[in-house]
């Protein structure tokens, strides 16, 4: 019987047991490992290599670009800076604008920094906006708005003469501070604030104290309406801390409030129009009162002129002097002589009212 199966076997299978099915599956998943790792690595190096190229391929074109401009542009002569254009509108020298831009003309017009040169002339105090723009072959413009200042400030209570002293300065609508080192004429007739204390005054800076933003508040509205020609502010004191007191040209004195400006303005302007309807001077005017606003009047200006003169007295008419005109016979010299005449009799001074009766 052992023979027969034997027999019945087939010849191509082989004999083998479990150890040694073992060993063949290790030795076959070395030979697969070792073949991944080949293909990784081979698939490495492909990247890297590929990458290294481009590497070079970015380096050489960085550097042929770098060389290109440097040849073609930065270091090339019809691109040099030979013109430096400047335009504002307020009393910056073209020196203390190129002095502050640190920009002189000769350089390359491609190693101006634009955004430098317009950062440096916006630290100016008097610069509210400016504009550096670059126009081929060599020509820089520059175009600066300065700040257009509204009125004097200063920590002082009373001040003689701004343009003379030290402690007083510009001030726009936004609150900078300016200290012109060129003052026009015009400034002298800018409203003056005063007593300002509460806050270090210094170019370049903005203020911050609520009394000084209340008196630049009052000041714009005030040149808004009809307040801009018959109110027209001359002094602001904001040295008592709870108002503003206003004197205006006239010297009429009117106490604000911080708050609700444009409402106290209107009461203010309803006063205004009737005292010039009743032909009166305003001499105070207090509008912290929300009723009952205290108001006092000035003298009149024809009482005042009646004061200087006698009403007792009678008037005398003056005689005109008769003028003859010379002959043709007559010298040019004899024009220069005296021509006897009767010496007229001064005629003192009426009152208004007298006048007007007439």
């Amino acid at each position: 019987m052992k023979v027969k199966n034997e027999r019945l076997r087939p010849k191509n299978q082989r004999v083998s047991n479990t150890r040694q099915r073992r060993q063949q599956h290790l030795l076959d998943v070395r030979v697969r490992s070792h073949k991944a790792t080949q293909h990784r690595n081979r698939r490495i190096l492909v990247a890297l290599s590929k990458i290294a190229l481009a590497l070079v391929l970015v380096i050489g074109i960085i550097l042929g670009v770098r060389f290109g401009a440097k040849h073609f542009f930065f270091e090339n002569p019809d691109y040099q800076l030979s013109q430096i254009e400047i335009q504002t509108d307020g009393t910056l020298q073209r020196e203390q604008i190129l002095k502050a831009a640190d920009l002189r003309e000769g350089g390359n017009i491609f190693g101006v920094n634009l955004a430098q040169v317009r950062d440096r002339l916006q630290q100016l105090p008097q610069v509210d906006e400016v504009q550096v723009t670059r126009k081929l072959p060599g020509e820089i413009d520059i175009r600066i708005t300065e700040r257009k200042p509204i009125a004097w400030i200063t920590s002082d209570k009373q001040i003689s003469d701004p343009f003379a002293s030290e402690v007083a300065f510009l001030v726009d609508a936004r609150g900078v501070l300016m200290k012109e080192k060129k003052l026009l004429p015009e400034y002298l007739g800018l409203p003056l604030i005063t007593g300002c204390t509460s806050e270090s005054l210094e170019p370049g800076k903005t203020v911050e104290s609520f009394e000084a933003k209340a008196a630049l508040e009052l000041l714009r509205q005030s040149t808004a309406s009809f307040m801009q020609t018959r109110f027209q502010v001359r002094e602001i004191d904001v040295s008592k801390g709870y108002c503003l007191v206003v004197s205006d040209k006239n010297h009429t004195r009117v106490t604000f409030g911080f708050d609700n400006l444009e409402t106290q303005l209107q009461r203010l302007e309803q006063f205004l129009v009737y005292a010039d309807d009743s032909k009166r001077e305003l001499a105070t005017v207090n509008l912290l009162v929300q009723r009952n606003i205290p108001v006092t009047f000035g003298r009149n200006a024809v009482d005042v002129i009646n004061d200087t003169v006698d009403p007792d007295a009678e008037p005398r008419i003056m005689k005109a002097i008769p003028v003859h005109p010379l002959a043709k016979n007559e010298s040019t010299t004899a024009t220069s002589k005296a021509r006897p005449s009767a010496t007229p009799t001064v005629r003192k001074a009426v009152p208004l009212e007298k006048f007007r009766k007439d």
